[in-house]
């Protein structure tokens, strides 16, 4: 079953546009753009980098290591060297928190 997990308040999340979870087996990365926030698996499909730090342009995120881009609503890779896309997970704002579901 899944489960909602509080991330950071929704005014941090606006304030930086991003937010890194760190878990024992994955890292995800919580975007805020557009007026909507998106949660991703934070690895390029293409060799493994971290996706938070990478530009974001509209909703688009672009690997920084190799130009990859996925996108933030979806998962879809969107331009090479990417092909495979990246898994996106839900995301609320509840009660002036983030939250994802696992």
């Amino acid at each position: 079953m899944a489960s909602w997990i509080t991330l950071c308040p929704f005014d941090e999340l606006k304030k930086e546009g991003l937010f890194v979870l760190e878990l024992p087996s994955t890292s995800i990365a919580v975007f805020w753009t557009e007026g909507e926030a998106f949660a991703v698996e934070n690895i390029c499909t293409h060799d493994g980098g971290e996706l938070a730090g990478g530009p974001v342009e509209g909703t688009t995120v672009i690997c920084p290591r190799h130009g990859a881009c996925f996108n933030l609503k979806t998962g879809a890779a969107l331009a090479p060297p990417a092909y495979e896309p990246i898994r996106t997970y839900p995301v609320r704002i509840r009660e002036g928190q983030v939250e994802i579901e696992l």
